[in-house]
């Protein structure tokens, strides 16, 4: 058994300075506790206690190219050497941006932030000063940043979302104002009659439709044949903005993004994670007519720190590397199949019910009997805490997951690595089966 005692105890000091101890929501409630690393290279990762982890989180899902980069690294240190925030413009800015530019179909114009949540609040203000509207949709289980109005309905439960026809509105914490919801229309996702529905209810304050591509952070679920097609005609007819939420998406399909993999064009898209190597840099793209109310100041967007130098320069070099390796995306889509597929085998083998999902780059593992997953309320049918068990035996055996099921892949990992984590599954899930089987017998008794 793995030692995490000096994380241990570091986590208990830092509960003395930080609050949880931690610096986000969503590293808490690690096991044993939240982990404390001192590296990463490649597809590993290092914790403070030494031991080694097969990587599948890559820091949720930013780091495509794995840990530690030297291009990205040597990039970023020449950079900074010359300056870290000028509070003005620099060449390398606009040599980023013309390369965005050229790769993504809605980027006609774009705009620097920091984080995924500015560049979604900069889409929807944008939404509303070009439309004169109030309201957007937005779709159950989607996450677009942990602002009060868009962290509403990302993850209610049943009792509290309601009748799937008319689903409720659900503040996500205490805190978030309630005058938010008078903006916001919630539905089911991956069905187009409830979305024409709602056009047809509220068609003159529809301002924009924001969705994820794919689902990624609930269920890593694909958008059903024509879905996103739909999408784009219904916001067309009824003179709304779609907004495509790329952060997870972009780059990671694909150097298009999500647009150029499923082929439908958003009028504007939010792009971050993977384009920087795990350096704070996102942006919004969109077509000029749209962003010229930001080119103009209608709509106001700023920021001291966007593009900052460190972080645009860890973007250039990303993308670089991105365009200039050969195979590097039907690479990661193979090796996502692979482990798909293994994984599968693996569970069948153990006697598990189990659902992977998601197109490749990034993978997703449910225990479920449900034999697809179209929306976030078939995710509410998966068993969370078994998984949760499934990705403490990894961890004790050097694989680190993200809890909620989604696997990430990087240019980084390798086939060997792929087989062993199937091979570690393997273990683990026939081990689990075992424990359950011991304790259907005890009962039994």
């Amino acid at each position: 058994m793995r030692s995490y005692e000096r994380s241990r105890q570091l986590y208990e000091r830092a509960c003395k300075s930080m609050a949880g101890g931690v610096s986000s929501h969503f590293r808490m409630g690690g096991y044993p506790h939240p982990l404390f690393f001192t590296k990463g290279e490649g597809s590993r990762i290092y914790d403070v206690d030494g031991n080694e982890y097969l990587d599948f989180t890559l820091s949720q899902g930013p780091l495509i190219l794995g840990h530690s980069h030297p291009e990205v690294l040597k990039r970023v240190a020449d950079e900074t050497a010359l300056g870290q925030l000028f509070a003005g413009q620099h060449e390398l800015e606009l040599e980023l941006a013309e390369k965005l530019q050229s790769l993504i179909s809605c980027a006609e114009l774009i705009r620097f932030s920091n984080s995924g949540s500015e560049s979604v609040q900069a889409a929807l203000r944008l939404a509303r000063g070009f439309t004169g509207r109030k309201k957007y949709i937005k779709f159950e289980g989607q996450y677009h940043g942990w602002f009060d109005n868009v962290l509403i309905s990302q993850h209610p439960s049943i009792d509290d979302a309601g009748d799937i026809s008319s689903p409720e509105k659900v503040l996500e914490t205490r805190g978030q104002s309630d005058l938010v919801l008078d903006e916001i229309v919630i539905l089911p996702w991956n069905d187009l009659a409830a979305l024409e529905k709602a056009f047809e209810r509220y068609a003159d304050d529809i301002a924009a439709v924001l969705t994820e591509p794919v689902m990624c952070n609930n269920g890593c679920i694909e958008p059903l044949p024509g879905y996103l097609q739909g999408v784009r005609e219904l916001c067309d007819k009824y003179g709304a903005l779609l907004i495509f939420d790329e952060i997870i998406t972009g780059f990671r399909l694909g150097l298009g993004g999500a647009q150029e993999y499923y082929g439908v064009i958003p009028d504007l898209a939010t792009f971050g994670k993977a384009m920087a190597s795990g350096f704070p840099i996102s942006f919004l793209a969109g077509k000029r007519r749209f962003m010229d109310f930001v080119a103009n100041g209608t709509v106001m967007h700023a920021g001291t720190y966007n593009s900052n130098n460190p972080s645009v320069a860890a973007a250039a070099a990303t993308v670089h590397v991105l365009e200039s390796t050969p195979g590097l995306y039907s690479r990661l889509h193979n090796f996502g199949e692979r482990l798909k597929a293994g994984l599968e085998s693996a569970a069948s083998e153990a006697g598990h019910n189990v659902l992977i999902s998601g197109p490749g780059p990034m993978t997703h593992l449910a225990f479920t009997k449900i034999g697809k997953l179209t929306n976030y309320r078939d995710c509410l049918e998966c068993d969370g805490a078994k998984y949760g068990v499934f990705a403490k035996g990894m961890l004790d055996r050097g694989v680190r997951l993200i809890g909620r099921g989604i696997w990430y892949i990087s240019a980084a990992h390798t086939q060997e690595d792929i087989d062993h984590a199937i091979d570690v599954a393997r273990e683990v899930l026939l081990e689990m089966k075992h424990d359950e089987d011991a304790k259907l017998g005890a009962a039994a008794m």
